[in-house]
């Protein structure tokens, strides 16, 4: 994950945000290794917004899974989660909207995304990883 394609791919998911008549969103895209390169936030966000997207896509990497399933396992395993949150530093957000970027199989990062419905935010995210030709796993 490079710098082009961390703005590529946030410039993406606010283009799906406007054309689907969206919230303003929180971007956070790391890389495999859990760090950030690059995050926007627009305005009309609140200020814990950019906390939350690198929550998503830091759990999502550091746990090897979209945060889709990071939610559907806190809903079956919720002590499992909470122990890995407080591994975590309390950082860990398990709702959906973080997406690991893989590209021929092989993982780059991930983008995590707030400022609407869980369910718009991981679209934005899966939108933009898509449209840049990468594989999207939400879990």
């Amino acid at each position: 994950m490079d710098l082009d394609l961390a703005n590529a791919l946030i410039a993406a998911a606010l283009e799906h945000r406007r054309t689907n008549g969206m919230k303003p969103l929180t971007i956070a895209v790391i890389d495999a290794g859990g760090h950030l390169v690059a995050l926007q936030r627009e305005n009309g966000t609140s200020n814990l917004r950019a906390e939350i997207a690198q929550g998503k896509a830091k759990g999502a990497v550091a746990m090897g899974l979209g945060s889709r399933a990071l939610h559907n396992r806190a809903e079956q395993q919720p002590y499992f989660i909470q122990a890995m949150n407080a591994l975590a530093g309390g950082s860990l957000v398990p709702v959906p909207g973080g997406v690991l970027v893989k590209r021929d199989g092989v993982l780059v990062g991930a983008v995590g995304i707030t400022g609407d419905t869980s369910d718009n935010d991981e679209a934005c995210a899966v939108a933009a990883i898509e449209g840049q030709g990468l594989t999207a796993e939400t879990g």
